[in-house]
């Protein structure tokens, strides 16, 4: 009996470097990766269908624009085998590593390392790789150990070792400079609190006198965050110790301590409970201010508040907490009339579908305008690097701004494009939800009863837009992906 031919294995090739230095060679580094991966690939009688090239980006992480892009054509089924050079060209995140080997699992694809001569189709493969990615991520945390011995040791000393400048201070030189007047209102956000013992008090006086933070106003978590802040006392945090700062202090440690233990146990960001079970997390408005309202309460007494009223007080807006199985049994009932009406059920999956196509164009556009634009900075970054060998004095440090200024413009290009990359990976993840919704409106109440909480919170977000509440007008706008429904 004659067998049948086996067909063409697909392969595509993935490179990357993690510096972009010496990219505009005419062959560098992710040429000769992808040279040798070409080789192996011809050796093993495979068609290479495509080549995934990310110079200039880290394998701490996946977020790549050409690994995305990998990714999005693994998922689509257009590719059997993935190359590399080295599995570290991968990912150097053990983590990382296996969440992607379960996605190419699951899709069937086998993946190969060209120069350490292994493949997870076999078992030693896997074994082998295991084994290189714990070395490898083994390394990265040494390197970020060291990294954080060395900002204990330099907070030890006093000194700043960077973030979010503290209001009251500058940074300059690496070293936070009291200003004057930010400082002022500083000390005024610990004498308030201490005459009235109550953070919301100081917001209203701080609003009332017109004080005013880089951010904007005053809020309830700002105040916090200042009397939380050991900075203002001259005291640098290095662990779990407090080690006397070299900058200079806004007020003493003897009223910084009193008002610590003024304040007890009080968190300075309230975050809202974990509990999976809010149907309408991330949907819900307040009617009154528009701000979101977040969940809140116990598995008992589960509701939803206003966040610019839990920060500011009810004279700031005067929605009233919300209970949850009440709105969420009302959005319950408009989604059930939803699924009863075929025709609009049918017009809400197309709508999005048409939606998720005209998504996908324009990101698939902009993706190529900004790889066309990461390439232009990186070659500009380049040459300004290598003209600085050749300059002196003024001139040189006039071209070391200029290479700062490009770097930072490349940096910002890099950043923009992974971020499209996302976006296209949403839309094809958002394109396989509308299937699954449309089978889940056909049989609403069936497989509503089967969902978990977590599918029904997916299936409800991939409806609404979100919803709208204004208890005391009683009013409620549901909106959906196609349109507004008011009740």
């Amino acid at each position: 009996m004659k067998r049948e031919p086996q067909p063409t294995r697909r392969a595509a090739i993935y490179t990357r470097k993690s510096t972009s230095a010496g990219l505009e060679q005419d062959f560098n580094s992710l040429d000769a990766q992808r040279e040798a991966c070409e080789s192996y690939a011809k050796s093993q009688g495979w068609r290479v269908v495509g080549t995934y090239d990310d110079g200039g980006f880290t394998g701490a992480n996946i977020e790549r624009p050409a690994f995305q892009r990998l990714l999005s054509d693994i998922d689509a089924g257009k590719i059997d085998v993935v190359l590399v050079y080295k599995v570290d060209r991968l990912s150097r995140s053990l983590l990382d590593f296996a969440r992607v080997m379960e996605r190419f699992d699951a899709r069937d694809v086998a993946f190969t390392s060209v120069t350490q001569n292994f493949s997870t189709a076999d078992a030693i493969g896997k074994l082998t790789l295991n084994m290189l990615m714990s070395f490898a991520e083994f390394e990265r945390q040494m390197i970020a150990d060291r990294t954080r011995d060395k900002i204990l040791a330099a907070r030890r000393k006093g000194k700043w070792t960077g973030g979010m400048v503290p209001v009251g201070y500058d940074a300059v030189d690496r070293k936070l400079v009291k200003n004057a007047p930010e400082a002022h209102v500083v000390k005024e956000v610990f004498d308030l609190y201490e005459m009235h013992r109550s953070v919301l008090a100081v917001v209203r006086d701080l609003r009332a006198r017109g004080r005013k933070r880089r951010s904007g106003e005053w809020t309830k978590d700002g105040v916090l965050r200042v009397l939380k802040n050991p900075l203002y006392a001259g005291l640098i945090a290095a662990g779990e110790e407090l080690c006397k700062a070299e900058h200079e202090a806004i007020l003493s440690r003897e009223q910084f301590e009193r008002v610590g233990r003024m304040l007890g146990g009080q968190s300075a960001v309230r975050r809202p409970g974990k509990n999976p079970e809010y149907l309408l997390r991330g949907l819900l408005r307040c009617g009154v201010c528009g701000a979101a309202m977040t969940p809140a309460g116990s598995r008992a007494y589960r509701y939803y508040r206003c966040i610019t009223r839990d920060k500011l007080g009810a004279s700031a807006c005067t929605s009233k907490p919300l209970s949850a199985d009440a709105i969420e049994r009302f959005v319950l009932q408009r989604l059930r009339a939803l699924a009863s009406d075929e025709r609009r059920a049918s017009d809400l999956v197309s709508h999005v579908r048409t939606r998720l196509a005209a998504d996908r164009k324009a990101a698939t556009s902009e993706r190529t305008a900004l790889s066309a634009n990461v390439a232009k900075r990186s070659a500009e970054a380049q040459k300004l690097l290598g003209s600085l060998s050749s300059l002196w004095g003024r001139a040189h440090q006039a071209a070391t701004q200029r290479f700062e200024v490009a770097a930072l413009a490349q940096q910002q290009a890099e950043r923009e494009l992974a971020a499209v990359e996302k976006r296209l990976a949403a839309v094809e993840e958002a394109d396989g939800d509308a299937v699954w919704i449309q089978g889940a409106l056909r049989d609403f109440d069936v497989l509503w009863e089967l969902m978990t909480p977590d599918n029904r919170q997916r299936f409800v977000a991939a409806l609404l837009d979100g919803v709208e509440v204004n208890e005391a007008a009683r009013a409620c706008d549901l909106k959906l992906s196609l349109l507004t429904e008011a009740a």
